[in-house]
């Protein structure tokens, strides 16, 4: 009798280590979109680490003896002590004879600056106005009818009228497109908040009379990981779109400075000609935002309770 009752044992022993799941990394190295995605970005922030040695020239560098060269074409170039040399410009030259090929890799710099430095900025403060306004009843009608308003402006048009406030620069672009998206973030993590706040286990420790503040950062603010995390991808792509865009207008970071939007903004008039001045930071930008919204949409099927089951 104890034997059969060991064996059986044994079996649903068996059974149970055969449902369990993978771990979370595990999942995440077999997801195709986090593994297409997570590389493709990767990649990118290495190009921008590595620009000043991936570089040919000196972005800012003008040769007027060069201008609108294509791809591929040799030029000769002029050295300081009055010799010359002979060198291939992989992606061309732009109206006033700079390298595109070194613009476009120290443009992946300000790009991906500006993507994760708002992703980061906005999560910090949406959390943290969330956290807030989904747990304190009376805050919450105040600072929802806030967001609401702020959403109710499309998010460029807000940034524009920010940046036309302000000296145009890094930290204003930023700034500008940090806002529009605080609201997203703060409605996502309210609507947690919501629910983790009737949960028993938070009941208990409001009975025996926890802080608030570590009601927050213990019990609720962990349950709001995994959804902020995804929606940090999404904001990072939209931040390097609204960056391009702000560039492309004229309004965004000086031209001094190489950024993907400003690149084709000066090579827009000369497109039909040389369409190589748009071309070459337009595959670098729609690479980046795909591969993050690839990347975000990785996360959420392995992070989310509901997705995950079908990965």
């Amino acid at each position: 009798m104890s034997i059969v009752l060991e064996n059986e044992v044994d079996a649903a022993a068996a059974r149970a280590a055969a449902v369990v799941r993978p771990s979370i990394w595990v999942r995440l190295l077999r997801h195709p979109s986090v593994v297409i995605g997570g590389s493709i970005v990767l990649i990118m922030v290495l190009i921008g680490l590595c620009a000043p040695f991936l570089g040919t020239v000196p972005p800012a560098q003008i040769d007027p003896t060069t201008r609108n060269k294509k791809p591929g074409v040799e030029i000769t170039v002029r050295q300081d002590d009055g010799s010359t040399v002979q060198r291939t410009v992989l992606m061309g030259t732009d109206s006033l004879g700079r390298d595109i090929y070194s613009r476009v890799l120290y443009g992946a710099r300000v790009s991906l600056i500006v993507g994760f430095t708002v992703a980061t900025i906005s999560i910090a403060v949406g959390v943290f106005i969330g956290l807030l306004s989904g747990y304190i009843r009376w805050l919450d009608g105040i600072v929802m009818r806030i967001m609401d308003g702020l959403m109710a402006i499309p998010g460029i048009l807000l940034a524009i009228g920010l940046v036309s406030l302000f000296r145009a620069g890094l930290g204003t672009v930023i700034f500008a497109i940090v806002v529009p998206e605080i609201p997203r973030v703060v409605r996502l993590v309210r609507s947690v908040v919501l629910t983790i706040r009737e949960e028993p286990y938070v009941e208990a420790a409001i009975s025996v009379g926890t802080p608030l503040h570590k009601i927050l950062w213990r019990h609720v603010m962990p349950n709001t990981v995994a959804p902020v995390i995804v929606q940090g991808t999404f904001i990072c792509a939209s931040a390097v779109l609204a960056e391009a865009a702000l560039s492309f207008l004229g309004i965004g970071i000086p031209t001094d400075t190489p950024t993907w939007g400003n690149i084709m903004a000066e090579g827009r008039q000369f497109f039909r000609v040389y369409p190589h001045n748009i071309f070459f930071p337009a595959i670098f930008l729609t690479l980046t935002v795909l591969a993050v919204n690839m990347l975000g949409d990785g996360l959420r099927d392995t992070l989310d309770p509901k997705m995950s089951k079908r990965v």
